[in-house]
């Protein structure tokens, strides 16, 4: 209970106790403009009256001013109240505008994080891609060289390295000499049947046997340190001194035909191992038109340009023109290839073999080139 509540019931008990006893003025006037006439007071009704009033207006007073100061302190009451609720009021929507903009700030950064984690997604996933492009390349290159590695070693296999078909080495292979010679490798030759008297007539009973060969060979000392310089690190430059005598001596002057043009151009389709030379068919072919006359003809070499009988033609890469070769000319052709194709094998590593082995390979290879080159071939070219 507020104090002056407690005032204002004092002062109603003290007026319940001490009636105020007198006459009221009425306030109204008569109807008519006049005053009602009141009676006077007594002179003890005054005496008494005026203090009684005067504890009224006291009591008054005081209720009055027990009332302004419960006004004037509730009002403040409620204005610090107020003051206090828009202070909090303003304090939360700080902290509500603080959280909301923390709010966006993370939503922002969780956009670009799943905006950065989904580029890298991509990125990863191009790049596993790319890569799995490139390791299907190499797989496919790699099984293309061991296919191309298992069909040499499968040809090697069938084929003497150091020999060809149409004219195996037989000094380096003796199981293809005849049962009645004996020649060492080193070229010495001696004949067995004339050690002794009873050889010779042994030898005269026997059937005649075949001259044995008089060709004696000797290791140039040049030639031979050129090649062992090369065997050390064999390439397939002709700037080094071992192919660049062979270019000069054997491989130039074995393709240099009458047609100068298409020669570089077979030289250089050696050089790459992309000649072909295929049989030409035995049934009768038609008549060559004029535009393809450079080409030749079943009866005409393009290469020297003379009427010869062309059984064999040659193709240069991915070249869809066929060039038609006389058997002169494909022997050439052939022992420059024979050439080129053991040289590769010594690069490869393919062939194992004495140093010196290698080296009479090499100068018989020389020797094919040259007699080529001189009109020499086979019958069955």
């Amino acid at each position: 209970m507020w104090r002056g509540q407690a005032q204002f019931e004092e002062t109603r008990q003290q007026f319940q106790k001490h009636p105020v006893v007198g006459q009221w003025k009425p306030l109204a006037t008569a109807s008519r403009g006049q005053e009602l006439q009141q009676p006077e007071p007594s002179a003890t009704d005054l005496g008494g009256g005026d203090e009684n009033q005067s504890v009224a207006q006291l009591n008054v007073s005081r209720l009055r001013s027990s009332s302004v100061e419960i006004r004037e302190k509730g009002s403040e009451f409620l204005k610090e109240e107020l003051h206090r609720a828009q202070k909090e009021l303003k304090l939360k929507d700080e902290e509500c505008e603080r959280l909301s903009k923390v709010r966006e700030q993370l939503e922002q950064e969780l956009e670009e994080l799943t905006a950065s984690l989904f580029e890298e997604a991509h990125k990863m996933v191009r790049e596993a891609n790319t890569k799995q492009a490139a390791s299907e390349k190499q797989l496919r290159e790699a099984r293309g060289k061991i296919d191309m590695l298992q069909a040499e070693v499968t040809a090697l296999k069938t084929l003497v390295i150091t020999s060809t078909p149409s004219s195996p080495n037989r000094e380096l292979h003796p199981q293809l000499q005849s049962p009645s010679k004996a020649v060492f490798r080193k070229g010495h030759g001696r004949n067995k049947s004339t050690s002794s008297a009873g050889g010779v007539a042994a030898a005269s009973q026997s059937p005649p046997l075949e001259p044995a060969s008089s060709e004696f060979k000797e290791v140039d000392s040049i030639l031979f340190a050129e090649f062992q310089a090369w065997k050390e690190s064999p390439t397939l430059d002709k700037s080094c001194s071992f192919l660049a005598r062979i270019y000069h001596e054997d491989v130039g002057p074995c393709l240099d035909f009458t047609k100068h043009e298409l020669s570089e151009l077979i030289q250089a389709a050696v050089e790459q191992n992309t000649l072909n030379i295929e049989p030409v068919a035995t049934q009768a072919l038609p008549v060559v038109k004029v535009s393809a006359i450079e080409c030749g003809g079943p009866k005409k070499c393009a290469l020297s340009g003379l009427s010869r009988a062309c059984r064999h033609r040659i193709k240069l890469g991915d070249s869809g023109n066929y060039y038609y070769i006389s058997p002169s000319c494909r022997a050439r052709i052939t022992a420059v290839c024979n050439f080129f194709t053991y040289v590769r094998y010594i690069q490869q590593g393919l062939v194992r073999q004495d140093v010196e082995l290698m080296y009479w390979e090499i100068m018989r290879l020389r020797k094919e080139m040259s007699m080529a080159k001189l009109g020499f071939y086979p019958s069955e070219m």
